[in-house]
């Protein structure tokens, strides 16, 4: 079983979300609780942003958490030495690498681009740090110089790179034969981390398909808060790559839910009720037929057990329910009537629940149940 390893951005890329700002104070507890969830490394802000943010991640660097911390950077040596005051260990050094990018960007040709990335890459080695490099907007460079930029800087002592879909302009399909091809023409000790983004949904369906084609390491975010409409989710790819990809993660799946209540609070937005695997209703039945097939086997309508997360199937009382709901609701409240007052039961359930759009609490069950043995 092939082990993924994570290395979470929530808090330089998952910040860079549109109205989204950490405190420092915020900073430290999602660090503590990335490092408690057993994500391997963490890319924890941009200490070229100005002394606040050096200060809010010496304070993380000082818990001497078992992750590893990464800073991100321009190709620049002054950016280096902001990420050396900062106290991190590793310094990620994110080039742009798509002929338009590093036109708008940088005024620069190929070559320049290459001597900008050894020059930054060479002094934070000498300086200590462990380097990686991004490839920004990879998704769209040309592929003979993602070939080009591999092979040089291994030959400077990196192994670590990041194939970045910044755009999100690949599909699964395209992400996997890239990122297959690219790792077929360059040496075999590099380590290829994946990067993508969610502007057509699909920024876990590409990072799990980049990861079958051989990238070993996942970028992600905490519900996958970014840019735009964000980045790789964490808890969706961890759990999708155990239970459909049958592969390995050091990442603890009872820790991902208050996880990710503790990013939603710092970032001052609500997890959408239906948000899969930690939102409210992940595991909310309300069809009759559900349930019942719940109550038999909870394999006929699941393929995940909610226990790993911390949580446990909800049965919701509305519209599309059935028999079997009315009966699970009654013997919560204690209660045993006939089936012909349960065919009542549901019916008046039916009615009021399509009335209010809304769904009717068991103890309501309980009443209305109440009220009929009492005619």
């Amino acid at each position: 079983m092939k082990n993924l390893r994570i290395c979470d951005t929530t808090l330089r890329d998952g910040e860079q979300a549109a109205g989204v700002a950490f405190t420092a104070k915020e900073k430290l507890e999602i660090a503590k609780c990335l490092a408690a969830a057993g994500v391997e490394q963490a890319e924890v802000g941009i200490p070229a942003m100005g002394e606040d943010e050096c200060r809010a991640i010496r304070r993380i660097a000082a818990l001497g958490l078992p992750m590893r911390l990464l800073a991100w950077n321009r190709a620049s040596c002054a950016d280096i030495d902001a990420s050396l005051s900062a106290g991190v260990d590793a310094a990620h050094i994110a080039l742009p690498v798509s002929s338009i990018q590093m036109r708008a960007k940088l005024g620069a040709v190929p070559a320049q681009v290459i001597d900008m990335g050894k020059r930054a890459a060479c002094y934070a080695l000498k300086k200590g740090l462990a380097v990686s490099i991004g490839f920004e907007d990879a998704s769209r460079a040309d592929f003979a110089f993602l070939r080009e930029l591999v092979c040089g800087f291994r030959k400077e002592g990196i192994r670590r790179f990041r194939y970045a879909d910044t755009l999100s302009v690949h599909h699964p399909g395209t992400l996997y034969a890239r990122v297959s091809a690219l790792l077929a023409t360059c040496p075999p000790d590099i380590e290829l981390e994946i990067h993508c983004h969610n502007d057509f949904g699909l920024a876990t369906a590409n990072t799990l398909a980049g990861i079958e084609a051989g990238a070993k390491w996942a970028s992600t975010t905490v519900l996958g808060i970014g840019e735009r409409a964000g980045n790789a989710a964490l808890e969706e790819v961890v759990m999708a790559w155990k239970h459909l990809y049958r592969g390995e993660c050091t990442v603890r799946p009872d820790k991902l839910k208050p996880l990710a209540e503790l990013v939603a609070r710092a970032a001052g937005r609500d997890i959408p009720d239906a948000r899969p695997l930690v939102g409210r209703l992940a595991f909310a039945h309300e069809s009759g037929i559900h349930v019942n097939g719940l109550m038999k086997d909870r394999r006929t309508y699941q393929a995940l057990d909610p226990s790993e997360l911390g949580a446990d199937h909800v049965i919701v009382l509305g519209k599309h329910s059935g028999r079997s709901s009315v009966r699970l609701a009654l013997d919560g409240e204690g209660l045993k009537v006939s089936e012909g007052i349960i065919e009542t039961l549901l019916e008046r359930l039916r009615r009021t629940a399509g009335e209010r759009k809304y769904p009717v609490d068991s103890r309501e069950i309980g009443e209305w149940a109440k009220e009929e043995l009492a005619k």
